[in-house]
């Protein structure tokens, strides 16, 4: 169940902070409606990762619609040379 309080319990806000752990945001209303939400760096970066993902494949699926498509060939050779750069 998610964690809703009012933004005024912010006044205490060592005790709102307690209440956030890894994947269980605190979220924050004001007037009766969600403004915020407060959540772990983890569960930030997670969340961005996640998001640079999903912009990776509709970028792919827009280019397959285009008829840009790479062989199985291309697509190793390609990767095999980002591994070398990374080993140097």
């Amino acid at each position: 169940m998610p964690n809703i309080k009012p933004i005024s319990d912010l006044r205490n806000y060592a005790e709102v902070l307690r209440d956030v752990s890894m994947g269980e945001p605190v979220f924050l209303t004001k007037n009766g409606r969600g403004r915020f939400a407060i959540l772990t760096i983890d569960d930030y970066e997670k969340t961005r990762q996640k998001l640079k993902l999903l912009e990776a494949l509709a970028e792919g699926e827009q280019a397959a619609a285009k008829g840009e498509l790479y062989t199985l060939d291309e697509v190793k050779s390609y990767f095999s040379d980002r591994a070398k750069d990374y080993e140097k």
